[in-house]
């Protein structure tokens, strides 16, 4: 037990110190974006005297490696500071649009890992079929095409076409529970387009990978049926690289969801993000970034973690 814990230590020091790192290519890009912030917020009607106070107010003034720590450690203790375009906190424009990133991101993971763990083992089962090529080639077909294309298709069809969904998820606090599944199906169905390839094809891989074990060919053997012999012995042997992938790819569906949000306008955070980036809302930008990256690296964290729980052997080998 202690050697896993351990392993864990070891893992979420690792996951800090990613965070970190890249909390400084954050504050470094933000700061060799060209020109100048107060000058770009206030306009070309701002006097000398205004912008220099501005600066002041901005702490622009400061060394960027005294801004770069102030930032952090505010950042830590949950103080974003306030947008430059509204003036309300960040924290309170960033926390309801990241609550909707992630309910977009949880109904795509609903969606999207049951059906990747059925076409899995059903693809395993059915080897080399026609209904394993069928399968694998649609799938592939679905990763190779950029999100916004696939986004695009399923507006053209079921928003313009059969006008069965709406093309915008504009969702509201207002909407009970239903309305806003029924926004969000076409953005959450183009995110589970692109993740369930991946899943799909790692759990077919790790499923015919146990099956040449020899206590599945003495099951064989004994006469149990093959898709007994999938789902009750070679499925949970095979769960380690499963579970590793899809926490790999739930923590995509948080951080990957930029494009899809800013296609179908749906107030999530990466519309926030981009939206910021072209107003040049510096703290926005910074704060979404950085709470991206935490949830990136958290979740890889935590396949990492559930990766070695989940297979004694890997936990024997570091």
């Amino acid at each position: 037990m202690k050697h896993v814990l351990w392993l864990v230590l070891k893992r979420a020091l690792a996951s800090v110190v990613t965070i970190l790192v890249i909390s400084l290519i954050i504050f470094i890009g933000v700061e060799l974006l060209p020109g100048d912030v107060a000058e770009t917020v206030l306009g070309q009607s701002a006097t000398p005297e205004t912008v220099k106070a501005f600066r002041k107010e901005l702490k622009l003034d400061l060394p960027p490696h005294v801004r770069y720590f102030t930032w952090l450690k505010d950042f830590v203790q949950g103080d974003f500071g306030n947008s430059l375009a509204n003036g309300r906190p960040v924290f309170g424009l960033i926390t309801w649009r990241f609550a909707n990133t992630l309910f977009l991101a949880a109904t795509a993971a609903a969606i999207a890992v049951p059906l990747a763990v059925i076409l899995g083992i059903l693809a395993a089962l059915y080897r080399n079929s026609l209904f394993d090529n069928a399968i694998s080639t649609t799938t592939l077909s679905f990763i190779s095409f950029p999100e916004f294309f696939i986004a695009y298709i399923l507006i053209g069809v079921f928003s313009v076409q059969f006008n069965v969904f709406p093309s915008l998820a504009a969702i509201s606090p207002r909407m009970n529970f239903g309305e806003k599944l029924y926004t969000i199906l076409l953005p959450a169905l183009t995110l589970t387009a692109i993740v369930t390839a991946h899943m799909m094809r790692q759990t077919r891989a790790a499923i015919i990978n146990v099956l040449a074990s020899a206590y599945i060919e003495m099951a064989e053997l004994k006469g149990i049926r093959r898709l007994r012999i999938i789902v009750q012995h070679a499925f949970p042997n095979a769960l380690s690289p499963v579970i590793n992938v899809i926490a790999v790819n739930l923590a995509y569906l948080v951080v990957g969801v930029v494009i899809v949000e800013v296609v179908f306008v749906y107030p999530g955070l990466g519309q926030l993000l981009v939206d910021s980036v072209s107003k040049r809302d510096i703290p926005v930008v910074q704060a979404s970034g950085l709470i991206f990256a935490a949830t990136y690296v958290t979740l890889n964290l935590l396949a990492d973690i559930l990766s070695m729980l989940s297979n004694p052997r890997l936990r024997k080998t570091h």
